[in-house]
């Protein structure tokens, strides 16, 4: 492996010279086609740190969506069922999917407007499966621990031949202690190796202690989500896969307003006359995947109105109201939330419960602990005091 590569340039065109380097040893990564920049590597290294450790949490395979240094989606290999495959827009040609494949298409679908050019991340080899979905998708690159060699030939005939492919040693372990510069001045700290799992969630503070497998299982996919989103963060989870992150917010409920619409969109995609959308054949899949966005929004007219929805659609189609879309979501439960600072105030829990949260997972330590206890008490809801503060800046 290299000791160090040149980058194109740093965060914006004007930022040269570029690179990265490990001092004294040599780079964990490896090149295998295309040039990665400054930001690829920083979406990159943070991925793979996140699907490392939602493999070692929960033996299942893992894949992130990243997007200017935080996750757009992240998720498990737990298989999909039709209506899934549907609105995450699965291929015909694919057919069965992989465990990896499977967290793959969760992590794009979770929010698949912030996840275009995304940068992916997964925890195991990239196999022909998991390559076939990336193949029409727009991204930017790719970091794995290996490719098999049919995987590796359909990833290189993306984007002309240019797609970044990224090979990480898998049993490569940084430094304790790690570095950054602001303005000339050098930050040190040490590594946050936070171990998230099962035992952090054993402290339950409501009535209700009824906590499952599933649950416990969706709770720590939201924090080690948190642990590699840029802070402030919330994170709503579903059946293995995050479906709404609220990622850099300077307030609390802000993050969980934020997240809480992201999960609300994921949640509506899957309304059937969501699905029933008569798009016309020649629409490109990120202009479908804007005007669902637009469709479920309270914008619907823009895609709606007599001489637009001919742009996009073969007939009409009827507006989804403001009582349907309150209908549909009102019955979505068994929704996992993380946060990764405590919570101030009820209002975050109120908001919560709107996009059917039942379990919390938050560090707890407010003045006010007791009202948003009480608070989640009043909606049934199962809460866990983790104790462990996850900023990452």
């Amino acid at each position: 492996m290299p000791s160090e590569l040149e980058l194109k340039y740093g965060c914006n065109p004007n930022q040269k010279p570029s690179r990265i380097y490990v001092e004294g040893r040599d780079l964990p990564v490896t090149v295998l086609n295309g040039r990665p920049g400054y930001i690829n590597f920083l979406d990159a290294l943070n991925g793979w740190q996140l699907v490392r450790e939602l493999k070692q949490a929960t033996g299942l395979p893992a894949a992130a969506s990243f997007k200017h240094v935080s996750p757009a989606g992240a998720a498990v290999g737990v298989p999909l069922n039709d209506v899934l495959r549907q609105i995450f827009f699965i291929p015909e040609n694919v057919g069965e999917l992989s465990p990896l494949a499977c967290a793959y298409a969760r992590a794009r679908g979770a929010d698949r407007m912030s996840s275009f050019g995304d940068w992916i991340s997964l925890s195991d080899v990239c196999d022909k499966s998991t390559a076939l979905l990336i193949k029409p998708e727009v991204s930017d690159g790719i970091i794995a621990p290996g490719y098999t060699d049919e995987a590796l030939e359909i990833l290189k005939s993306k984007r002309k031949g240019g797609y970044n492919i990224v090979q990480i040693d898998p049993d490569y372990v940084p430094d304790p202690i790690e570095h950054k510069q602001v303005f000339g001045v050098t930050f040190e700290q040490g590594r946050n190796e936070c171990r998230i799992d099962e035992a952090m969630l054993s402290e339950i503070v409501t009535a209700n202690k009824d906590l499952p497998e599933a649950a416990k299982r969706d709770l720590m996919i939201s924090l080690i989500t948190l642990k590699y989103t840029q802070s402030n963060s919330v994170c709503y989870v579903k059946d293995g896969q995050a479906i709404g992150v609220g990622a850099g917010q300077q307030s609390r409920i802000h993050c969980t307003r934020l997240a809480g619409s992201k999960a609300d969109n994921w949640l509506l995609r899957q309304h059937p006359q969501v699905l029933a959308l008569p798009f016309l054949p020649t629409i490109g899949r990120p202009d479908r995947d804007n005007t669902i966005d637009v469709y479920i929004s309270d914008e619907a007219d823009e895609v709606l109105t007599e001489g637009r929805w001919q742009r996009y659609f073969t007939e009409q189609p009827a507006p989804l109201t403001k009582e349907q879309k309150k209908a549909w979501l009102a019955q979505q439960t068994g929704v996992s939330l993380g946060s990764d600072a405590f919570f101030p105030f009820g209002d975050n829990i109120e908001r919560a419960h709107r996009s059917g949260v039942q379990y919390v997972a938050q560090p707890g330590g407010s003045i006010r602990d007791d009202q948003v206890i009480e608070t989640c008490d009043a909606y049934n809801m199962v809460m866990c005091f983790t104790h462990q503060r996850l900023f990452h800046h």
